[in-house]
């Protein structure tokens, strides 16, 4: 392309916003976890409830959302995600203890379901297939970058105004976005004016998506074995995602006995090492892709990321030594940051023009690991009075996660009926 910034790319800045505010919103409760705990005095149990029912019902929704978003496209559906998530992130702030967080944790996730399958719908719109794992990390930098300044803004705000406080500002930058998606965003490039005949004609010849109207069929995606592989490792990885951002600031204070200050600094590093393995990711999942192709490609960076992953938690739950223990978790962070750009690459190689469907199910399974995390994670520290039992459990996960990755296979396309009928 002779244009030195094509247009698509400002897409990615989107999308980067998009995740970044997503993970400012989600994160917000975790930071200020603790002084929820005492204002309501919830048991870690208790408090492990209020973090599982948002999972839960991003786990229910996650799949008709994917499911809409391919059916009347992703504009529409980034507005009402956007606009829902925003007005019940506010919304946690006027919580009056325990049943109303639940209730109120749990319309948030029901709200914020559906961002990444339509995201991922996006990027197979108005990207090429080249450009696919780098598209892929403008999201997961937008996530890692939102979860760093989170602890900066949350913070400081929370203990000059209180928690409650915190929970509104993060709703109104929602709708910021909300305003400028439904102001500039378009579904397609043929639809925007100002891509060039050039830059549209370069991703319509190059991307995997097809415009073709095909019926997908239950029955074939159900029995496809690269996306129960991608189900199974993505419901793994999400033991750990969830730890990130819902367990670990009250673990830092509360199992390792940092400071609220200290736990801050931590935090903000990690996310911010985060970014910098997600950039790596991007261009390293498309670099293995062109060396080793496409099945080759995808499958060492998965079995490889969540490996390390699950050798940071054992390291992790075996030492007492808190040097060690935040050097394995921004270790552990690292490799992380592999674990989404290459599932939701895979989603885009294999699911046709039904990205956010098959996005949907893989990331449904996801939420439903995090769910069981964090209802677990509380109650095992409660009986166990301490914290690194769980940890030993994760690590455990997240190597059978990593045997999973045998299994993929991104070099083939889910069918649809039509090109099952032909065959």
């Amino acid at each position: 392309m002779k244009r030195k910034f094509p247009y698509r790319y400002r897409i990615l800045i989107f999308l980067f916003f998009l995740t970044l505010i997503t993970y400012l919103d989600r994160i917000c409760i975790s930071l200020v976890g603790v002084r929820i705990k005492s204002e309501f005095n919830l048991t870690n149990e208790q408090f492990g409830w209020v973090l599982a029912s948002f999972a839960l019902a991003y786990a229910i929704f996650e799949i008709p959302s994917g499911v809409l978003g391919d059916r009347i496209g992703q504009r529409a559906v980034l507005i009402r995600i956007v606009l829902w998530w925003s007005i019940f992130t506010a919304l946690t702030g006027l919580t009056t203890g325990l049943l109303s967080l639940i209730f109120v944790r749990f319309l948030f996730g029901m709200g914020e379901s559906g961002a990444y399958p339509t995201s991922s719908a996006v990027v197979a719109r108005w990207f090429p297939a080249g450009e696919t794992a780098r598209s892929m990390s403008s999201m997961f930098i937008g996530q890692n970058a939102g979860a760093a300044i989170a602890p900066l803004i949350i913070i400081p705000i929370a203990i000059a105004l209180g928690w409650r406080a915190a929970f509104f500002v993060s709703g109104f930058l929602g709708l910021i976005w909300v305003l400028v998606c439904l102001l500039w965003f378009r579904n397609n490039p043929s639809e925007k004016k100002e891509v060039t005949d050039e830059e549209i004609h370069f991703i319509e010849t190059n991307r995997r998506l097809t415009e073709h109207k095909q019926s997908l069929s239950w029955k074939i995606v159900f029995k496809n074995r690269s996306l129960w592989a991608l189900v199974v490792s993505m419901f793994c990885s999400q033991w750990a995602q969830y730890f990130f951002i819902a367990w670990m600031p009250v673990y830092l204070q509360e199992g390792r006995h940092f400071s609220e200050n200290g736990m801050k600094m931590i935090t903000s590093y990690f996310f911010i090492i985060g970014i910098a393995g997600v950039l790596l990711a991007g261009f390293l999942c498309d670099w293995t892709v062109r060396k080793k192709g496409l099945r080759a490609g995808r499958k060492i960076i998965g079995i490889l990321a969540l490996g390390v992953l699950g050798s940071s938690f054992l390291i992790n739950a075996a030492t007492t030594n808190n040097a060690v223990i935040v050097t394995s978790l921004y270790i552990g962070q690292i490799f992380y940051s592999f674990i989404p750009v290459v599932s939701f690459s895979t989603c885009v190689d294999i699911g046709g023009a039904r990205v956010g469907t098959i996005a949907g199910i893989m990331n449904s399974s996801g939420q439903i690991g995090a769910f069981l995390l964090a209802l677990t994670f509380g109650k095992i520290a409660d009986l166990t009075h301490s914290f690194n039992i769980p940890m030993f459990i994760i690590s455990g996960v997240l190597f059978t996660g990593s045997l999973c990755w045998f299994f993929v296979d991104a070099s083939k396309p889910l069918q649809t009926e039509s090109q099952k009928n032909t065959i």
